[in-house]
């Protein structure tokens, strides 16, 4: 039976959780059937990659959401992997103007040489589509301080959809963006009462989680405020305010979408959490 997979290689975000490793930064691996593809590899997303079992040289795709290092950092690593060491041009790199070309403010941050590695090269803006296996990928617009950064919704063919906001301020369409969705991804940087332009706090992911009313929430890309005051704790306060479950991501979380979601790790002795959806 078909299932979609989501390893949380990392869930830290921005400068000083980047430098620091505090949380790990290595971004996101989806597996569906024999397709894999990896969300914002930045720094150490080779390392835990192939700690977790999961070798870049088995994937089919590389997507950046933006020009910034905490999502990029390891991108060209990744794609010298896909393509088997630049011996075969193999798979996709999906990623906005700033990444691919550069812009006004930033880039671009993978080399022309990079992208000639590859079979396919998709340039990501807000609503242009494209397909990964059986996967449809549609860029999702978002506001951030890299003005062409995309957040993204993930279509399955019969397992529901999966939509990851990608870092970005609030906006009153946002979570409208995000409706009809199994599973939503906020990187929500900050916690209640400590908002930050162009990223997200949690009384902000209230709002979109709201307005989206997804089957269930998962919350990652935290940066050091929010580790602070504790993400598990925020987490509760947005399920107990929206009656949608609410997970905090760590670093080693996997979620497997079935009949069911269910999200284990990491580590062995803690139960899994099944939401029947």
């Amino acid at each position: 039976m078909s299932n979609l997979r989501l390893h949380f290689l990392g869930t830290g975000g921005g400068r000083f959780v980047m430098v620091s490793q505090t949380r790990r930064t290595g971004g996101l691996r989806i597996i569906h059937d024999d397709v894999q593809i990896h969300i914002d590899p930045g720094p150490g997303a080779l390392v835990f990659s192939n700690w977790a079992g999961l070798s870049p040289q088995r994937l089919n795709a590389v997507i950046v959401t933006h020009c910034h290092p905490d999502h990029y950092g390891d991108a060209e690593v990744f794609i010298e992997a896909m393509s088997h060491g630049t011996k075969q041009r193999r798979g996709i790199i999906a990623a906005p103007r700033s990444v691919l070309y550069g812009s006004e403010t930033c880039g671009p941050s993978i080399s022309a040489y990079h992208q000639k590695l590859v079979e396919s090269v998709e340039l990501l803006r807000s609503n242009a589509s494209l397909h990964i296996g059986n996967l449809k990928i549609t860029a999702v617009e978002a506001r951030h301080s890299d003005p062409d950064t995309v957040g993204l919704r993930i279509e399955t063919p019969s397992l529901g959809s999966v939509g990851y906001t990608s870092d970005t301020g609030y906006f009153p369409e946002l979570g409208g963006l995000y409706r009809d969705l199994r599973l939503l991804i906020l990187c929500t940087m900050r916690p209640r009462s400590q908002p930050l332009e162009f990223h997200l706090s949690t009384d902000e992911a209230l709002e979109v989680i709201r307005a989206a009313q997804p089957k269930c929430a998962v919350l990652t890309h935290f940066g050091m405020m929010m580790l602070k005051v504790n993400p598990e704790t925020e987490a509760k306060y947005l399920e107990d305010e929206t009656g949608v479950p609410t997970i905090s991501a760590r670093d080693g979380l996997e979620i497997a979408l079935n009949k069911s979601i269910e999200a284990s790790g990491p580590g062995k002795k803690a139960p899994p959490r099944i939401i029947e959806t």
